[in-house]
């Protein structure tokens, strides 16, 4: 018998890449599978980079690129979609009006807020998978790898 195929490998034994990423998977599936059964079928994951962090008051494009790590070019490219959606408006900034701000319409305000909700509801279905200690220290040191590889 040979020696195990290297995916074989990484199933057995999962790197932090895998279990990162499949964790993520399963966050964006429970949260875009809850949102879909309420309604909002029409969003993909990759809007959740400009919608996990836009401001119900509104935010700056290259503000939501900087949070969300994405290029600013595809997060212009997100916005576009979010728009023709009925997600998100492009208007002027009060505070520079060469700038545009973008601002979530009240579809855009009801997803967040059952965003919000669903990821609540995650968040405790999980402490209750690990229980609450557990959870937090997980929470709290997924915050420590992320700024020591420099969110």
């Amino acid at each position: 018998m040979g020696e195990a195929r290297r995916s074989e490998k990484k199933d057995q034994d999962p790197d932090i890449g895998i279990l990162t990423a499949r964790l993520l998977h399963g966050v964006q599936r429970t949260l875009f599978g809850r949102l879909a059964d309420e309604g909002f079928d029409d969003l993909r994951p990759q809007h959740g980079a400009v919608l996990a962090y836009l401001d119900e008051d509104g935010s700056r494009a290259v503000d939501l690129s900087r949070r969300s790590g994405v290029h600013k070019q595809v997060v212009s490219k997100l916005l576009d979609e979010l728009e023709q959606l009925g997600y998100v408006n492009r208007e002027p900034d009060p505070r520079d009006r060469r700038a545009k701000l973008i601002v979530p319409t009240p579809r855009g305000l009801a997803q967040m807020e059952r965003s919000d909700a669903i990821m609540g509801d995650l968040e405790r279905d999980l402490r209750n998978v690990l229980d609450a200690e557990r959870f937090d220290t997980f929470k709290a040191d997924l915050l420590r790898c992320q700024a020591a590889l420099g969110r």
